[in-house]
């Protein structure tokens, strides 16, 4: 049942041509790159992100992805670069991403500094019919064992960070319509990439000498899509230990997830952190939810011998 239930889920989703369309991953906080390669420099050291997510537990042939980014400053704080690679799979389809982002300081008024970015990318789309287990021995249409295919796209972003304590961005990473389709099979079906906006924004409030609260939220927009959103509040304990808790809106019912995040800063360059999603949609009767796990480490310490406070920013 739960294979029939997710591939009615995957031919609506061709069938429809919308939905969200990019990778999605709950601590979207520690992973801005993704998003805006206005970001790549901002936190004036260079550190490595990875992320593996698996999502819809319990589900065979569920999505799952994996990332690893890099960034840093480049010659001087002014000038960042960054390099995000990627894998996700959802039943027969497999997907390989790569990116490089360029951002360059554009203003430094005191306690603001602004970034814009720049980014380039290539994807490509594969279905493993390999794969497949098909109802019939000599289903003829998997004669073809495998196809796949290779986009371009670019993309262009802001980035603000006052104090250290506040930060908001504006993001449209892929902004060109790709047509996605099956070319070499001829398929009648092609689907369509729309661009997705994404605007972040988030703060540091100390609620006393030992815990801050960290909100943030990250709208996400496509054409066709009703508007979507994230809504993260974090508490940072002792500048080591961060607990959260994350709604995200969407789905068929009264929300898409509720999530429960941990991050823990191991020493001052090392941490790790990992996301659990409830999922609140219909899906709930067939998944036992979604998880995520994170790995960060900085490969030089910042001026004052402390990353963690830059971190979530």
């Amino acid at each position: 049942m739960k294979k029939i239930y997710l591939f009615l889920i995957v031919l609506c989703s061709a069938a429809h041509l919308f939905g969200q369309q990019e990778h999605q991953y709950t601590q979207f906080m520690y992973n801005k790159l993704l998003l805006n390669p206005a970001y790549a420099g901002a936190r004036g050291v260079p550190f490595v992100t990875a992320i593996y997510r698996n999502q819809w537990l319990g589900f065979d042939g569920a999505p799952t992805s994996a990332l690893a980014s890099f960034n840093s400053p480049f010659l001087s704080e002014r000038v960042g670069l960054g390099i995000t690679v990627s894998h996700k799979s959802i039943g027969l389809q497999r997907d390989f991403y790569g990116s490089f982002a360029y951002s360059y300081r554009v203003v430094e008024a005191g306690d603001l500094n602004i970034r814009i970015g720049l980014m380039g990318s290539m994807k490509s789309v594969s279905m493993r019919f390999d794969k497949a287990d098909p109802l019939l021995t000599n289903d003829q249409s998997l004669e073809t064992k495998k196809t796949n295919e290779f986009y371009g796209n670019v993309g262009a972003g802001v980035y603000a960070l006052w104090r250290e304590k506040f930060f908001v961005g504006l993001s449209v990473p892929h902004i060109y319509s790709n047509k996605i389709g099956l070319k070499n099979l001829q398929a009648a079906l092609d689907a369509k990439e729309y661009p997705h906006a994404y605007a972040m924004v988030g703060g540091s409030f100390p609620l006393n000498d030992q815990i801050n609260l960290l909100p943030s939220i990250l709208v996400k927009y496509a054409e066709h899509v009703p508007l979507n959103a994230d809504l993260n509040f974090n508490f940072e304990i002792k500048k080591k230990f961060n607990l959260g808790l994350s709604y995200r809106l969407g789905g068929d019912g009264p929300g898409d997830s509720m999530d429960l995040l941990v991050f823990m800063q191991a020493n001052s360059m090392i941490g790790i952190g990992a996301a659990y999603d409830f999922t609140l949609s219909e899906i709930k009767d067939y998944s036992t939810g979604s998880v995520e796990v994170l790995f960060k480490i900085d490969l030089k310490q910042d001026k004052n011998n402390m990353s963690n406070p830059r971190f979530f920013f």
